[in-house]
């Protein structure tokens, strides 16, 4: 690090590697990480642990996926270290190519290596054009075609992300192999605690909230917090406490932000309901929409209500 004040000092970031994932596609997305230093890691925890203990200022990783669902690894992660806020959120389309050893062509595929998941979502594409084919599970989407770069793996070809091919030498043997056109991943990037940035409109707030006992209905209790306030969850995913069989915690992404007052107003019941709820932070949505949400449920209506209940406690007149 530079002692010269004249000199910016620079930020690092922590990410899924090496270089390639889809993590680094979406830490490319992000304008402050530009020019920055950018720190390869082995998984979701190493990178979480990172900033917590300050070898990183933030780190990004994946949460969330439109055909797999949640990341579990990532969610308990979160609700088991303290001290994290998630600042933003970007989104990656997941498209595959297949390569292999330059000179390799299509016919000569035999044996193909791929993350299990990577090959559960090209599946359709493999037995159209490679009926006979072999799978090599691998331990990541990069590490199947660097095994191949490397000459330790015995397959022909990798399912990879198309960046690979910018750090590697590989043939291209076939691109857009994914199953679904539309599978988009969405990915988070995380600091240590700090303030949410200003409300824009276009808002996501993430927490994991715990049942403070099981009875019938509670977790219904749980939802109406939000919606009696008029406020949309976009994820509702449970998770394992671990403690005892039975025990979920619940992972929530709400529409919204924190200084909304129907949002502010909905944490408080939270607060009262729930023995833990862990405000993992408020930020822009990736998509940039618009909240939409009735006028009954706008700041001034929650404002105006307020008031209303002082001016009873004080003993004001009523209008």
């Amino acid at each position: 690090m530079s002692l010269d004040p004249g000199v910016p000092v620079r930020r690092t970031y922590s990410y899924l590697g090496p270089a390639g994932t889809f993590t680094e596609a979406a830490l490319s997305q992000v304008p402050e990480a530009r020019d920055q230093i950018w720190r390869p890691v082995r998984n979701v925890g190493e990178a979480l642990a990172d900033v917590v203990e300050g070898r990183s200022d933030a780190a990004m990783i994946a949460i969330e996926n439109s055909v797999d669902g949640g990341v579990s690894t990532a969610q308990d992660a979160l609700a088991t270290m303290p001290g994290l806020r998630i600042i933003g959120e970007y989104l990656v389309r997941v498209n595959f190519v297949l390569v292999g050893r330059p000179g390799t062509r299509l016919a000569d595929v035999s044996l193909v290596a791929a993350h299990p998941v990577a090959y559960g979502q090209c599946l359709q594409w493999l037995s159209t054009n490679l009926p006979e084919h072999a799978h090599l599970p691998a331990a990541s989407n990069v590490a199947s075609a660097v095994g191949i770069v490397d000459g330790v793996s015995e397959a022909d070809a990798a399912i990879a992300p198309p960046g690979i091919l910018e750090h590697y030498d590989l043939e291209l043997l076939a691109e857009e192999i994914g199953d679904n056109a539309k599978a988009v991943t969405r990915f988070v990037l995380v600091s240590r605690t700090v303030a949410a940035p200003a409300p824009t409109g276009a808002d996501k707030t993430s927490l994991i909230v715990e049942l403070p006992e099981e009875y019938p209905g509670a977790l219904l209790e749980l939802l109406e917090q939000f919606a009696t306030r008029g406020i949309n969850l976009s994820l509702l995913a449970s998770r394992p406490i671990g403690d005892e069989l039975g025990r979920y915690r619940f992972v929530i992404d709400a529409d919204g932000h924190v200084e909304d007052e129907r949002m502010a107003d909905a944490l408080l019941g939270l607060r009262r309901f729930s023995p833990k709820v862990m405000f993992l932070g408020s930020y822009p949505r990736a998509d940039r929409a618009i909240v939409h949400y009735p006028e009954r449920y706008s700041d001034d209506v929650f404002v105006e209500a307020r008031d209303w209940l002082r001016g009873l406690i004080s003993g004001e007149p009523e209008a």
